[in-house]
């Protein structure tokens, strides 16, 4: 009994001793903090109030993530609201996607739309499937494109090993294609074995001379694997129009800098533009060239802000002849995306979407290459109506870097930039992406696809149309600063309609 109590005395006593010990370096930490933060000069409020200013970075620090969990409304977040990002996770996870009691969407603001239900809606039965569309008939290997929304560009590198898998697994499953981004074509964009879009940015990765120009051999060996069907150009995009791609050294590894070519470890920064493309004439000649090594469709990805050069480029089109036209213009909206960027561009550079769009398609009609040139839409089109109203105003595609990175999971952290994403998506520490289960997040990426063509025609249906590509500008009416709504083909006529 005593030697019990002796035993239960000694452990208070070793518990006390290390109690005092954690509580005298806890003293200790914040005098030294109160020595530093009194002396640094760097931060105003950490000197006028040592150790209790810390806090204020602190709070600064979490408060996005508390705003987006515990404080804002369902529709008041940026860049994509709680409401937009539910959706996506239930359609990848196919749970009931249904909603009661009325909708939550405010739409009396300027710029929301609104599509015209018909009396007659398009019966089951009476449903037509999407159908196909060819794209570059003048080349060697035109490519049939069945699936209307795909994946947009994402570089290895800007996102994992795990997120490449699971995009093209789940890409093959639901039929759609996955563009590779500017980074290059790494083994797990051909090990899921979707469609490839291979895309060559401005530094021209994967296909790159010691120059720095484009090598028509390795381009031809990126063209010879049966999986890559098209290749893309890219002149700018939606998070830095005029900006060259941005890759942190510490997300350059040794095998994406072998894909790359360039040294790992160091910052990747694309140039702002291809050196030898300076006028309409040397555009179509890379367009023309590259069709002619790879034999495969090609097109070019841009950014609209001025647009004088598309009507030079159109015109130039028809004096040359149709066949040395681009394949496909991708369209994408200036109002951000996935990649690392100054505020400055990504903020205030290039118009949105929502103009851009429209203008495009209207000069491709006034031109008369409508149906030569296919349109491709790019730029926070996540949700069903998104699409559908792409495909009024006249995109032939969509598609989507960010609505299938919710698909495999992400939690807006907007972390992109860095390598802590919290989801594994775009980082390459190996115990974040342990998260991240390629056939897991496979299955939701086919899943969000199919549920989105699915919902699509929904709504084509309701408007009468019997698959989505029927859908035309006066199916869908855009709410104005009045109040009132007016229908898309008043507020863009046609283009054919202008010159009449």
């Amino acid at each position: 009994m005593a030697e019990s109590f002796e035993n239960t005395l000694a452990v208070l006593q070793i518990l006390t001793t290390l109690f005092l010990f954690a509580i005298g370096l806890a003293v200790l930490a914040v005098i030294v903090m109160y020595v530093i933060d009194k002396t640094q000069t760097r931060q105003t409020v950490r000197r006028n109030f040592p150790v209790i200013g810390r806090f204020r970075y602190l709070f600064e620090e979490l408060g996005e993530f508390f705003r987006q969990y515990f404080f804002a409304l369902d529709r008041e977040e940026m860049p994509f609201n709680r409401a937009q990002r539910s959706w996506v996770y239930r359609a990848a996870k196919g749970v009931d996607n249904t909603v009661a009691f009325g909708s939550t969407l405010n739409l009396s603001p300027c710029g929301t739309p609104i599509f015209v239900n018909c009396p007659y809606p398009t019966l089951e039965e009476d449903a037509a499937p999407t159908a196909g569309i060819t794209i570059g008939p003048h080349a060697r290997e035109p490519y049939v494109a069945g699936s209307l929304f795909n994946v947009s560009g994402m570089s290895y590198g800007a996102i994992s090993k795990p997120a490449v898998l699971a995009l093209s697994n789940g890409s093959r499953m639901a039929g759609n294609w996955m563009n590779t981004g500017e980074g290059g074509l790494s083994p797990w964009h051909l090990e899921g074995g979707a469609d490839i879009v291979f895309q060559i940015g401005t530094a021209k990765y994967g296909v790159r001379a010691a120059d720095g120009s484009l090598d028509e051999d390795k381009l031809r060996e990126i063209a010879a694997h049966p999986t890559v069907r098209m290749i893309e150009l890219k002149l700018s995009q939606g998070a830095k129009p005029g900006k060259g791609g941005i890759l942190p050294g510490e997300k350059v590894t040794e095998e994406i800098a072998g894909i790359r070519q360039i040294p790992a470890g160091v910052d990747s920064i694309s140039p702002n533009r291809h050196p030898e493309i300076d006028s309409a004439d040397d555009l179509l000649d890379m367009i023309g060239r590259i069709r002619e090594v790879s034999g495969l469709p090609t097109g070019f990805k841009t950014v609209v802000g001025a647009w004088g050069w598309l009507d030079e480029l159109f015109a130039k089109i028809e004096r040359r002849g149709a066949e040395c036209a681009p394949d496909f213009i991708t369209v994408d909206g200036g109002d951000g995306g996935t990649g690392a960027a100054p505020m400055s561009l990504m903020d205030n550079v290039g118009l949105p979407l929502r103009e851009a769009l429209p203008l495009v398609v209207d000069l491709l009609v006034r031109h008369g290459l409508r149906d030569r040139v296919k349109v491709v839409a790019s730029g926070k089109l996540i949700n069903p109506a998104d699409v559908a109203w792409a495909l009024c105003v006249g995109a032939d595609f969509v598609t989507s870097a960010r609505g299938f990175m919710f698909a495999l999971g992400c939690i807006q952290a907007l972390q992109c930039n860095k390598n802590t994403c919290p989801t594994g998506i775009t980082t390459h520490d190996r115990k974040l992406q342990r998260g991240l289960v390629p056939g897991d997040k496979a299955e939701r990426v086919r899943q969000y696809s199919e549920t989105m063509r699915k919902e699509v025609g929904i709504i084509a249906h309701s408007c009468g149309v019997p698959e989505p590509r029927r859908l035309q500008r006066f199916h869908c009416r855009i709410v104005q600063d009045d109040g009132r709504s007016v229908p898309l083909d008043r507020l863009y006529p046609d283009a054919s309609e202008k010159s009449m």
